[in-house]
Order: structure tokens, then C-alpha cells, then sequence
């Protein structure tokens, strides 16, 4: 048995797991799925990086979770690199799945192709609490094309504006390079969130890992709504020792 905690990505909240989540206690696993502070409908997005990252270190806390694989999605792999500086022995692995692994000093943003940081710093500008919000035409198109136009609509209305501040927070990660937890890196051979090549996820984001499992499977960013099931299975090889 394995004790999954599942971090999402940005303009996502916790739910977004509700199909994998199912799939992964029927193959005898434990998961749970929080939704990180700012994120979410409804709720106060004046956070920074910071408050992400201790929102998902307090849930496994409180918890009192040991032997944690612990998974994060695009965004959500900022987050657990951080988590795992603050609390390594509470860790059994780290899976990246399409996620951001940052280098030390920089920030979600240097990672960004230029036409994403311009528009996401517009759209944040825009916003009465600097937020921002994914067009749908990007969603459609980038994030999950491998869904019918009726799926993909009624995911995106699960969506909520994401804090822009996180997004911007240079993180120091002095001490990820020397944790001696497991790594892995899920991705998805579909995934175009980022455009392909200079900016894609594999091997870009895959090789700041140093010693790592990979793991892939078919599908978008977003084959948590268009295959949890498939997901999950995936998830559970890129956990397991």
C-alpha cells in the first residue's frame, strides 16, 4: 500500500483528482487530494509561494502522514520540491507529472515561454486581485485536446482564477539538489501546455532531476479529466519502489 498525496496545478483546486482518486484506492493505495492556500473558488487569492507551500506542508502534518509519495501537477511541482526541503523524512518519493521543476533562485515565471508571460502579467494587471485566468481558447486548444468540446467546457468550469504572485516568487531550493528521496517524472506525450521543444516539459523539466524514474503515458495536460483511470495506474508505477 502506498500513501499518496496528490498537489494539482494552477486554476485547479483539489477536485480535480475526484476521478483518480477512486481508481487508486481500488488498486489498495491511500490518496489524498488537498487543494493548495489561494486556490480554488471562493477564496482569498492574496497568497505568495510561500503560503502554497506551507498549505500542503501543514495538510501532511496534521495528517500526521509518514512514507509519503508525494505527487504534483504542472504548478504543483513547485510546490512539492519546496515541501520536500521542509519535511524530507515524511517522504517516501516525489513524482513530477508534467510539473515544473524549478532551478534554485528562479521563479514559475522564468519558466514560461514569452508569449505566456506576457499575456498571464496583462491578465493579472487586469484583474481586480491579481489573478488570472485561463482563456478558454488556450484550455481548448493547449491544455486538453485530446477531450470533445462538451468534456472540455465542463472542465473548465471547474476552474477558478489562480494567484499571480506565486507565479512570480523566486525560490531559493538551495536544498532540493541534495534530498535523498526517489524522484520521478511522469509525462505525457500529448502534453502541449508548453510548446514542444525548447520549452517542453520532457526533457527540459525532466532532466533538472538528476537520477529519475520516467514514466509515460498517452494524453494532454489535462488526462485527469479525460483518463483518471489511466492516470492513476501510471501514477502508482512512477510511486512504487
Amino acid at each position: 500500500m502506498i500513501t499518496f498525496v496528490l498537489v494539482h496545478g494552477s486554476w485547479h483546486d483539489g477536485s480535480a483528482w475526484d476521478g483518480v482518486v477512486p481508481r487508486l484506492e481500488e488498486l489498495g493505495h491511500v490518496a489524498y487530494s488537498p487543494t493548495i492556500a489561494g486556490h480554488g473558488k471562493g477564496v482569498d487569492k492574496a497568497v505568495g509561494h510561500d503560503d502554497c507551500v506551507r498549505s500542503i506542508q501543514r495538510f501532511v502534518v496534521d495528517h500526521d502522514l509518514v512514507d509519503v509519495v508525494l505527487v504534483g501537477h504542472s504548478f504543483g511541482g513547485t510546490v512539492i520540491a519546496r515541501v520536500a526541503e521542509e519535511i524530507p523524512r515524511r517522504l517516501r518519493r516525489l513524482v513530477f507529472w508534467n510539473a515544473f521543476v524549478p532551478l534554485p533562485g528562479t521563479s514559475v515565471d522564468d519558466d514560461l515561454p514569452p508569449h505566456y508571460r506576457e499575456l498571464f502579467a496583462r491578465l493579472a494587471g487586469e484583474s481586480e486581485d491579481n489573478t488570472v485566468m485561463l482563456p478558454f481558447p488556450i484550455w481548448r486548444e493547449a491544455f486538453i485536446q485530446d477531450a470533445d468540446l462538451d468534456q472540455a467546457t465542463a472542465a473548465y468550469h471547474q476552474l477558478s482564477p489562480t494567484p499571480y504572485q506565486p507565479f512570480l516568487d523566486r525560490l531559493d531550493l538551495s536544498r532540493f539538489s541534495r534530498l535523498e528521496i526517489a524522484k520521478s517524472y511522469l509525462n505525457c506525450t500529448g502534453d502541449t501546455a508548453l510548446p514542444p521543444g525548447e520549452w517542453g516539459w520532457h526533457p527540459r523539466m525532466s532532466g533538472r532531476l538528476g537520477l529519475h524514474r520516467l514514466v509515460q503515458l498517452p494524453g494532454s495536460h489535462e488526462v485527469v479529466f479525460t483518463d483518471p483511470r489511466l492516470l492513476a495506474e501510471k501514477i502508482v508505477h512512477a510511486g512504487r519502489d
